[in-house]
């Protein structure tokens, strides 16, 4: 059913980031995700998180099959052997998650918020989040659709091409002053303040 003309959903953005030993959920593994969350947007408009403070979530899970590419492994920095060993059980880590994500819900004067994952690009990270929440829990708080990828943000706001763009096609004022490490975790709060600077930013100057 469609909403009446002028009604917002309130909305809680989380950033996510996944980390996997290949490249399609099933066949490979999700080893890690990070979840933070980057901002609300809600009547009074939109309001980003601050970084240090903000709520977050983190899981190493270990492998749910013996399929797995070395060089993708390497870009987590995990041992495969650590995470069969002491990895977090998929069914409870993503029960977790789906558990702190109902209690990013409730919001200030009784909102009830709805999440919305946000990932830089967002079509790999999603196809692991998602393929695991049906997987393991049989639902997704996010839907079937609640993704933004922010490639496609910065396309839309800077009315530029999608092809080739990247963190270096960027102006510097929109770049977190944060590392890329490739820990899940780290990069989803690197990944969530860079959406506040996109959703806050005023555009591409014209001549």
């Amino acid at each position: 059913m469609r909403q009446r003309s002028g009604r917002v959903t309130p909305t809680v953005y989380v950033s996510v980031d996944v980390e996997a030993d290949g490249p399609i959920p099933g066949p490979f593994s999700m080893v890690s995700f990070g979840a933070v969350v980057a901002g609300w947007h809600d009547g009074a408009g939109f309001r980003r998180a601050e970084p240090g403070a903000a709520a977050a979530f983190y899981r190493e899970l270990r492998p749910i099959s013996e399929e797995y590419d070395p060089r993708a492994l390497a870009v987590s920095g995990l041992e495969r052997a650590a995470l069969e060993a002491g990895g977090a059980d998929p069914q409870v880590a993503l029960r977790e998650f789906r558990q702190w994500l109902e209690q990013l819900r409730t919001g200030p004067e009784g909102l009830r918020y709805r999440p919305v994952m946000v990932a830089y690009p967002a079509v790999y990270d999603w196809q692991f989040l998602y393929w695991y929440l049906m997987r393991f829990t049989g639902a997704s708080p996010f839907g079937h659709s609640g993704c933004l990828d922010l490639k496609t943000l910065y396309a839309a706001r800077a009315g530029v091409p999608f092809a080739g763009i990247g963190k270096r096609s960027m102006p510097a004022e929109l770049l977190p002053d944060l590392p890329h490490t490739h820990h899940a975790l780290d990069d989803a709060r690197e990944q969530a303040v860079l959406f506040a600077n996109l959703w806050e930013w005023a555009g591409p100057m014209r001549g």
